[in-house]
């Protein structure tokens, strides 16, 4: 875990996974009072649709909840996936990826189809909503404990804005590769996402986001049907997330339906119609692996 206000410090978490066991030792000299209980609060069980102490639950005994940092793990992903809480009918229902939030402070828009306007606005929806698929009347019933905006979900807010992006030692103060450091495969993989690939008219250096939405409009190939009680429809808008440290995050996509860098490229190759040979291919895993 790298924050923006300490780089001199590299992993704050030293190596160790954050938890409200450990979290104010490693954390009391780096924070200000106000960011530690934010972390603290990240770090705090919540009840939840499914972990809850009321019978209608997935433990086999009664669960105190989930934590954010139970899916962003020390800030980052787990890499799991989950259905979106606000689409119905089921078999329309989206499956979502659980993005890192490293470098959410350069972002401008949250959710990966939502289009939240802040970090606060996030936080709240997660507690409020997505933890119980939107349904307030079972939300009470099952123990829902809404956070005060003005203080809690700030404060909350606040911590997020500090996770850093990874470092990227090839890349000079702009974003750019460094050509004193890259390979060549590298510097062929930068002139390719700036220009036949066309990754950067979406991902512009130096965070590699433009921090809007674009609709690939996927479903120019493929006829909808349902398979096991999922119907595939239209995506829609997608936010264009950050490609910094990249290479930490997989799955790929907002649903994670890309499995490796490799994966992610090809189903651009495709639905872009890019005609990439396979060795820009190659070159192109390279310089994103660089982010």
């Amino acid at each position: 875990m790298c924050l923006t206000t300490r780089p001199d410090l590299g992993d704050v978490s030293k190596g160790k996974l954050v938890t409200v066991d450990n979290f104010h030792d490693l954390f009391k000299d780096v924070l200000n009072p106000k960011q530690l209980e934010g972390l603290r609060l990240l770090l705090t069980p919540f009840a939840q649709q499914q972990f809850n102490a009321t019978a209608d639950r997935r433990s086999e005994k009664p669960h105190r909840g989930v934590t954010c940092f139970d899916c962003h793990v020390n800030g980052h992903t787990n890499a799991a996936t989950h259905l979106v809480g606000d689409i119905r009918p089921q078999e329309f229902r989206h499956r979502i990826d659980v993005p890192s939030l490293r470098g959410v402070n350069v972002q401008r828009i949250f959710g990966s189809q939502r289009s939240l306007r802040s970090i606060e606005d996030f936080t709240e929806f997660e507690q409020r909503a997505a933890y119980f698929d939107g349904d307030q009347v079972a939300a009470s019933r099952k123990g829902v404990n809404i956070l005060e905006r003005g203080s809690q979900v700030h404060f909350m807010g606040e911590f997020q804005s500090l996770l850093d992006f990874p470092p990227a030692p090839k890349l000079d103060v702009f974003g750019k590769l460094d050509p004193g450091k890259a390979s060549e495969a590298e510097l062929r993989g930068e002139v390719l996402f700036g220009g036949k690939a066309r990754c950067a008219t979406c991902h512009p250096a130096p965070y590699y986001t433009d921090n809007t939405m674009h609709n690939l409009k996927t479903e120019r190939f493929f006829k909808p049907v349902t398979v096991s009680g999922r119907t595939a429809s239209a995506d829609g808008p997608i936010k264009t997330f950050p490609l910094r440290g990249i290479k930490d995050s997989p799955q790929y996509l907002h649903d994670g339906r890309l499995l490796t860098l490799e994966d992610t490229i090809e189903f651009f190759n495709l639905v872009l119609e890019l005609k990439l040979t396979e060795d820009e291919k190659k070159d192109l895993v390279a310089f994103l692996k660089c982010l």
